[in-house]
């Protein structure tokens, strides 16, 4: 599978069972494990609901945006306008590529596509987004794509099911950054 003859576009209401199973076919569980991006010794439960999905899809400052290859969904992220007085930065999140498709270039060419809309839609002047950080390889891989780390941490909700259940009790989340 390449990353040829990918099509962007917005998610609707009507693709939000099949972001809930792309992304939970991403990270958790067996099936995650053919991708090099799982969380499956990270994390069990849910990795997101359609309840989550539903709400990102009406936030008129996200776009929930879809890879699709002859129809077929690849891949998805959020990208989301944070406003601060007269400033504007993106965020990016909920970043899912297919197990089968990751490796070749889908990731990369929706990342890129994110911050396309975070620059020359929005004017944003920074993409920011959150990786636990004992996940080197995608750190790694991230600042590959120009991202720095920051330093800065958010801890993991332990506790709230929502976000996964730990298997571990060091989990936090750390800053990223990007100009662009």
């Amino acid at each position: 599978m390449s990353a040829g003859d990918l099509r962007f576009r917005t998610a609707t209401p009507a693709d939000i069972g099949a972001i809930v199973g792309l992304t939970e076919s991403a990270y958790r569980g067996n099936a995650s494990r053919v991708g090099w991006t799982t969380e499956a010794d990270l994390l069990d439960g849910q990795r997101t609901d359609a309840r989550e999905v539903a709400e990102l899809i009406a936030n008129p400052n996200a776009r929930l945006l879809l890879a699709e290859q002859a129809d077929r969904l690849l891949a998805s992220c959020v990208v989301e306008r944070l406003v601060d007085g007269d400033a504007c930065d993106g965020y990016f999140g909920m970043f899912s590529v297919r197990p089968e498709a990751q490796g070749n270039g889908t990731g990369r060419a929706l990342l890129a596509e994110a911050e396309r809309i975070a620059r020359d839609d929005w004017h944003a002047r920074t993409m920011r987004m959150t990786v636990i950080d004992v996940r080197a390889e995608l750190i790694a891989w991230y600042e590959r794509r120009g991202y720095q780390r920051t330093g800065e941490y958010r801890p993991f909700p332990y506790g709230d099911p929502r976000f996964g259940i730990p298997k571990r009790d060091d989990l936090r989340f750390e800053w990223l950054v990007k100009d662009l």
